[in-house]
């Protein structure tokens, strides 16, 4: 196995860029490993609908990133404290959904190191029932990746809260996340202080008795195609939103002019049809709004610009637009 040249980049663009870029091109002949840590960002596995497994709000209040990458299963938070590890070696049918043959190294690495670690269920690694680790797989023709996350030292409030989608009934075939209960693995080892740390460790016990892991040492040329790979795809609001799966949001707020039920279906990120019911009195038709609605990209700013060119505002005494954009999204 070698070990790929560490980047030292925290932009969740980037690595998944990086982790998909040797998935498709490294040379087969070997298996290798990559680690990764990310700014404070969401990633959303594929078949997610994204509205559905964040909390919009708090996302923006804090500029976490949300990315969407090519594995399956649940969004997990990334932060500073939060190591990323990557297996890509050529495919085999039996290690696919086989879990325990790429966590079976890192939970012995983490119980060499004093960690009381266990795989459980299908993909997670758990700490005294507590989660530290879930994993998903990716397949690319005659190759594979497995990844998975190891909470070190991560803000577990915000990793709870930035899951935590708005109240509100969103019925979507995406896939939903489940939520865990979660611990850091730092916890378990109050001796070891820094990332840097943790992972060398890591390493140490996933490369024995090879004088030091062999490394893959990325190019120019490779690091310019990633680049150019996380700006065309994993920087783009179509592949980090608009990929989302078609789903119907309905919110209920009530107003002092009266209650509002604002009901829409979203298609490929755009809005296919919006209806506003309510017992509130307005002299508009509320049918211009729900019109002005239908067709536009279903992303905060936009439906701000188009309530604003709308005069939302003078719709529903005492609504302005930007109770009507924290009621629709």
């Amino acid at each position: 196995m070698i070990l790929i040249q560490d980047q030292q980049n925290h932009d969740a663009s980037f690595n998944l860029a990086l982790e998909e870029y040797c998935l498709l091109n490294l040379p087969m002949d070997s298996s290798y490993l990559l680690f990764y840590v990310n700014a404070p960002s969401i990633i959303i596995g594929k078949h997610q609908n994204t509205v559905e497994e964040i909390d919009t709000d708090f996302v923006q209040e804090r500029g976490i990133r949300v990315v969407r990458r090519i594995s399956g299963g649940g969004a997990v938070y990334h932060d500073l404290g939060n190591l990323n590890f990557s297996f890509i070696r050529p495919y085999r049918p039996e290690h696919f959904n086989n879990y325990r043959e790429f966590t079976a190294p890192v939970v012995a690495a983490l119980q060499e190191l004093g960690v009381p670690a266990e795989l459980t269920g299908r993909n997670d690694i758990v700490v005294d029932g507590r989660k530290v680790s879930g994993n998903a797989q990716a397949r690319r023709r005659d190759r594979m990746f497995s990844h998975g996350t190891l909470l070190f030292r991560s803000n577990l409030e915000d990793v709870v809260r930035s899951l935590k989608p708005k109240p509100g009934k969103l019925e979507s075939k995406g896939i939903q996340s489940i939520r865990s209960r979660v611990v850091n693995i730092g916890d378990f080892l109050p001796g070891t202080t820094g990332m840097e740390e943790f992972k060398a460790a890591l390493v140490a016990h996933l490369f024995p008795g090879q004088g030091g892991a062999a490394q893959y040492v990325l190019t120019a040329q490779d690091l310019a195609a990633v680049q150019a790979l996380a700006d065309s795809k994993y920087r783009t609001w179509e592949w980090n939103y608009g990929s989302s799966p078609s789903f119907n949001l309905q919110r209920v707020q009530r107003f002092p002019i009266g209650e509002v039920d604002a009901r829409l279906l979203v298609e490929k990120g755009h809005v296919h049809s919006a209806k506003i019911y309510g017992d509130f009195f307005s002299d508009r038709e509320i049918g211009d709004l729900e019109q002005a609605l239908t067709g536009i990209r279903y992303e905060q700013e936009e439906l701000r610009k188009v309530l604003s060119a709308s005069r939302a505002d003078e719709i529903l005494d005492g609504v302005g637009v930007d109770d009507w954009v924290k009621l629709l999204y």
